[in-house]
């Protein structure tokens, strides 16, 4: 029984997303963030002066959390909130230069991480895995009642279009 579990995908994949996120915490403590917070800097950095429900919606947390979020990175300067100049009611996030430049440094975080995860893989294997793991992405959503993502949908798009080139 130890065996099969131990050999089973669940188990594998479990395992090794387990140790990626363990090395991505590493290197984000390294430069002065916490798992989580990378995700809202990026997609600031990605279209900046987001209300705190769209950025809620965009991280996927209600909205007490994105709150949170915002709070802690606001507290280290990377964030300010500002009264909206259509509507002083509404508040939208904006990194400071100090979250932009942290948000780059985030690049070069997944970029590594990247490079150690495929380490040994041609480009082939790497994209096997990638479409793989986007099916097994989706059998999921689908037992949550969640529809697949629209990116997964392209990226699949995408895929077929490589294959048949």
């Amino acid at each position: 029984m130890k065996d099969g579990f131990e050999k089973s995908i669940s188990h594998r994949l479990h395992h090794a997303a387990r140790l990626q996120r363990a090395l991505a915490a590493r290197r984000l403590h390294e430069i002065g963030l916490f798992p989580g917070q990378e995700t809202a800097l990026k997609l600031l950095a990605t279209s900046d002066g987001r209300t705190m429900t769209e950025l809620a919606a965009a991280l996927r947390v209600r909205p007490p959390t994105a709150s949170k979020t915002v709070g802690r990175l606001s507290a280290q300067g990377l964030l300010e909130r500002r009264a909206s100049e259509g509507d002083a009611r509404l508040v939208r996030v904006h990194l400071t230069e100090e979250g932009r430049a942290r948000a780059g440094a985030i690049d070069g975080i997944w970029e590594s991480l990247e490079s150690i995860m495929v380490a040994g893989l041609d480009g082939k294997d790497r994209k096997r895995l990638r479409k793989l793991l986007r099916k097994i992405e989706k059998n999921l959503s689908t037992q949550l009642g969640a529809a697949p993502d629209a990116i997964a949908d392209a990226d699949d798009d995408a895929e077929i279009e490589d294959e048949t080139a």
